[in-house]
């Protein structure tokens, strides 16, 4: 597909969110209402998403590669999510389904961008390369407390090379995704994640019903 051009029908929803926020527990519930909905969607995360993807993955978050440089890291990023965005994400937007990715660029933004210090304009840089114009259409923002989130990502078994940074990048990664929803509230959805799941979920529905309605679905 040419650079720069999106031929999208289907929906880009990403989730988004740091440590312990529960992303999962979210996409399994928005299967959910999508299926209800008779919505023809795909499900995918990053980094990850095709074969090449999972690869990236698996150096990205062994503690193996603690010395990894920055840079490093930031482009190994985007290399995933170049071959995600033309082997997985337009061509299915092409065909008109939803495209869920647990995950996208926000968190490169705030992961590499805030956490690693790199700093916002190098991520818009190789953002504007490697997608051209696509953008998620929606994002919802699943925001806890930075110590809540590590507690529960504790509890869940090993931590991953990025799960063992110190609290201060983890602040400064939450800062960043507030500052973007704050500056984007037309596509973000900020959901309070560090509710019961009950209540988590009850605002995960009321998002995708105005959405459902505002589409005429």
């Amino acid at each position: 597909m040419e650079k720069g051009v999106v031929l999208k029908k289907g929906l880009f929803v990403t989730v988004e969110g740091g440590e312990g926020a529960g992303k999962s527990t979210c996409l399994d519930y928005v299967k959910q209402l999508l299926e209800q909905k008779g919505i023809n969607a795909v499900f995918t995360r990053e980094p990850g998403g095709t074969e090449i993807g999972e690869d990236v993955r698996s150096i990205l978050l062994n503690k193996k590669y603690l010395g990894m440089s920055a840079d490093t890291e930031l482009l190994l990023m985007f290399a995933a999510r170049a071959e995600h965005i033309d082997k997985k994400i337009l061509p299915n937007l092409s065909d008109g389904k939803w495209v869920i990715s647990d995950r996208f660029t926000d968190a490169t933004y705030a992961y590499q961008g805030a956490g690693r210090e790199i700093g916002p304009e190098r991520v818009a840089l190789i953002e504007d390369w490697v997608q051209g114009e696509l953008r998620p259409d929606m994002t919802l923002l699943l925001d806890l407390p930075v110590e809540v989130g590590m507690e529960r990502a504790t509890k869940r078994g090993e931590l991953d090379r990025f799960e063992v940074e110190q609290m201060s990048f983890f602040e400064r990664v939450a800062a960043i995704y507030r500052q973007r929803a704050q500056a984007e509230p037309q596509r973000f959805r900020v959901v309070d994640a560090s509710k019961v799941i009950t209540e988590v979920h009850e605002q995960i529905k009321s998002i995708f019903e105005a959405k459902f309605s505002e589409l005429g679905i």
